[in-house]
């Protein structure tokens, strides 16, 4: 609060200009921006770094990195094993399966790991904010067996933009910055004793690729996409083409002497 007060000082900003700030997240309050506005201002990436470094300080280095949760998570999805189809079969789109199994820091599989994965459907919207969507579409918890793998069929996602006429947007405008995301898929992953994993693999190919305004894109979360096709997707229940990633995910066990990796945030329940 000082510091705000003399930022006040500092920049002589006026009665008008108090209000209209204060008018104006609270109109993102009143639209559930605010989440996108820490993804774009960089908020919610900068506290990542923090994460990173308080990790590195403790010789906790490598591994799968972590980025941005984002604003779009539902709590509850339906618990699959080992295998989730996370589409209702209303999604056009290439066919997608990504598979891979969960480590730990010692390259060994993590046996009943939680993979809770979820993205956007064709026109960039995600079930539960998006009504016309069945609930808990392209939405999924997956457990993983002995070997420590995870595998689940879905459509590919596109990437897609703030809301054109919304609150992020107009700062956007102010600030001469776009409001576009690459594709991407987020995930949560975690294990009893290891420190939870939030994170997201983007799609490689998408022109926002290494421009994404939510700065979520890094290195090590840009998979291969592969084009498969035939006994390939099988195990699946996919005939003839389809989208394949392989990626694995490696999480550190937890540590006394860490921040928690576990953020306590508000999250939409279904």
């Amino acid at each position: 609060m000082r510091d705000l007060f003399y930022t006040i000082e500092e920049l002589d900003v006026q009665p008008d200009e108090f209000w209209t700030a204060l008018n104006y997240l609270g109109e993102a309050g009143k639209s559930g921006e605010l989440g996108l506005l820490a993804a774009g201002l960089g908020f919610e990436h900068f506290l990542d770094l923090r994460l990173d470094e308080a990790e590195a300080r403790a010789g906790i280095e490598g591994g799968t990195p972590r980025t941005i949760e984002g604003p779009l998570y539902v709590a509850g999805a339906p618990l699959a094993e080992g295998h989730a189809r996370l589409d209702d079969g209303s999604d056009p789109g290439e066919t997608l399966v990504m598979r891979g199994r969960v480590l730990g820091e010692d390259g060994k599989p993590l046996a009943n790991a939680l993979v809770e994965v979820w993205h956007a459907n064709h026109l960039g919207n995600y079930s539960y904010f998006d009504p016309s969507q069945a609930a808990f579409n392209l939405r999924r918890s997956i457990r993983t067996g002995a070997d420590g793998h995870y595998s689940f069929r879905s459509v590919v996602p596109v990437g897609y933009s703030v809301p054109p006429q919304g609150q992020t947007q107009r700062l956007l405008d102010q600030l001469g910055r776009h409001g576009h995301r690459p594709a991407h898929i987020h995930f949560f992953i975690s294990a009893p004793g290891f420190r939870k994993l939030t994170t997201q693999i983007n799609i490689d190919g998408d022109p926002y690729l290494w421009d994404d305004f939510a700065f979520a894109t890094r290195e090590g979360l840009v998979p291969v996409v592969k084009q498969a096709e035939g006994a390939q997707g099988k195990p699946y229940g996919v005939d003839g083409n389809f989208a394949l990633i392989d990626f694995d995910f490696t999480l550190f066990r937890d540590r006394d002497n860490l921040p928690g990796a576990e953020v306590d945030r508000v999250r939409a329940e279904a």
